[in-house]
């Protein structure tokens, strides 16, 4: 029977727990099965089998095997220790998981985090991203948007909600980096910033180029070897900026606007070689892209190789696939503005002589007409009579300067039979006596006019009043500046003023006299 009872039973669950198959009562001693007893007691009551209550009873096992059973104790939860407890458990249980699902119901809020539900065909689960891993996205997550996401499970205490603290986003299928491309791409292009209207010409032949790259960068190298082949004398500014990393786009912006204040440059090249899609994605940045297309200066972007496309690709005025390719866009090599002269010249000298065959070809067909052999004829007869004009004006002409010429020879005759000194000797002493006669004349008349002058000055002194007034007399005027003549002229009180031969004096009359 001890072999029977044995063979029945056996362990259930990972407890250790023992249950028999026929149910039937077990004729084993209790002593011979001691460490059994203590198995049984450590089991959890939760790993006991649903069917152990209905195949064996409690007491029967106890009377079968010697023991008793204790019944667990109850513990009363509080529910926040028991939402603390189960998160504890969720967040050490699955601590860095990576979900697969769609999003929906995507709010942005104000602080910068992000809250969503990621869901499939069955079933859903609340996500938040939380600003400090949602600013390191390179897109914008959107309801629809199919997504792998990197977190933990965590329980929102609050609510007691199961959610996922979302660390890591990426677009399943399409990158991020590509994804942020093309909303950044639809963003701009739909304000309008890629339009062929807006995008400035680039000077031909510009007198300073200023250049928006990294000093130690290749492409600069083969920029200025190329500008320094193809046109020597080219001008170029250049302004360090990083091409790589978070830093990169604020400094390249900054440079494009440097050259847009400064005004010293006539196009701008920003210009990077080739590299991954994460080397690039500084120049897929919304604030650097804004700064090109609000540039007054033409710029011409060179980032990459050619089948490489960035956003100030479709901003800039130009794109050029590579920064060699760039130097040679930006400016003319002299040899080129030779040969463009050059053709231009004989395409000029072969419309001169073009121009003049057809007018040469128009004339002759004139000339075989009437009216133009009609018009050749008045222009014949007048030419015609110029010629006679002037004939006859050279005859006249000869005539009057032959009898000038004889006129002269007469002269010249004439004169070579007198002595022109005697001639002259005479003129001299009859010009002297005329002098002298004059002189004299000139004396007397003076003498004359002089002794008229001192008698008529002698007699005007006599005649003056101011001698009169030398004499002791004066001038007396009443207050209208009259001549006083007669002292009924003034009255008692009246004031009058007198003319002295040597100034004058205002007196006041106190008396008046009539008689003489």
């Amino acid at each position: 029977m001890a072999l029977h009872a044995r063979k029945n039973l056996h362990y259930a669950g990972r407890a250790g727990k023992l249950r028999t198959r026929t149910g039937r009562p077990s004729h084993l001693k209790p002593q011979s099965h001691v460490p059994l007893s203590t198995n049984i007691t450590a089991a959890h009551p939760r790993s006991r089998s649903p069917g152990f209550s209905g195949k064996l009873s409690a007491v029967a096992f106890a009377d079968q095997l010697g023991f008793t059973f204790k019944a667990s104790e109850r513990r009363v939860w509080v529910v926040r220790d028991l939402v603390a407890a189960v998160r504890t458990s969720v967040e050490r249980e699955y601590s860095d998981i990576w979900v697969e699902g769609e999003i929906s119901n995507f709010r942005a809020h104000d602080s910068g985090h992000l809250y969503f539900t990621l869901k499939d065909e069955s079933s859903q689960l609340k996500a938040v991203m939380f600003r400090s891993q949602a600013r390191l996205l390179r897109f914008r997550p959107e309801d629809g948007m199919h997504v792998i996401l990197r977190g933990r499970v965590t329980i929102y205490e609050s609510r007691g909600e199961l959610q996922l603290s979302a660390e890591y986003l990426e677009p399943k299928g399409a990158g991020a980096l590509q994804v942020a491309f093309e909303q950044l791409k639809a963003k701009l292009e739909a304000e309008g910033l890629f339009d062929a209207s807006r995008k400035k010409p680039i000077p031909p032949l510009p007198r300073r180029i200023g250049v928006v790259t990294s000093p130690q960068a290749a492409a600069l190298r083969d920029i200025l070897n190329i500008l320094r082949r193809r046109h020597h004398t080219a001008n170029i500014l250049i302004y360090p900026a990083q091409v790589q990393g978070d830093a990169a786009p604020v400094e390249v912006a900054s440079g494009v606007k440097f050259f847009n204040r400064s005004k010293n440059v006539d196009v701008i090249l920003v210009a990077r070689g080739g590299g991954s899609a994460e080397d690039l994605a500084a120049f897929n940045h919304e604030g650097l892209a804004r700064a090109v297309a609000a540039s007054q200066i033409p710029v011409i972007s060179a980032i990459g190789h050619e089948t490489d496309f960035t956003i100030i690709d479709f901003v800039a005025d130009l794109r050029a696939p590579t920064p060699s390719a760039a130097a040679e866009l930006v400016i003319r090599s002299r040899q080129e503005i030779e040969q463009q002269a050059e053709a231009l010249r004989s395409r000029l000298a072969r419309a001169i002589r073009y121009r003049l065959l057809m007018a040469k070809q128009t004339l002759t067909e004139a000339a075989h007409q009437g009216a133009f052999a009609r018009m050749m004829d008045g222009i014949n007869q007048r030419q015609q009579r110029l010629d006679d004009l002037r004939f006859r004006l050279e005859k006249s002409e000869r005539r009057l300067i032959e009898q000038h010429r004889r006129r002269w020879e007469r002269a010249s005759a004439a004169v070579r039979h007198y002595d022109a000194r005697r001639v002259l000797s005479g003129i001299r002493r009859e010009l002297a006596s005329r002098n002298a006669a004059m002189g004299a004349a000139i004396k007397a008349a003076l003498l004359r006019h002089r002794s008229r002058l001192e008698h008529l000055e002698h007699q005007l002194k006599a005649l003056s009043p101011m001698s009169i007034l030398e004499r002791g007399y004066a001038l007396v005027f009443d207050a209208a500046g009259k001549l006083v003549k007669d002292s009924a002229q003034v009255k008692t009180g009246d004031e009058i003023s007198a003319t002295l031969a040597r100034g004058s004096l205002t007196a006041e009359v106190k008396r008046t006299n009539d008689r003489g």
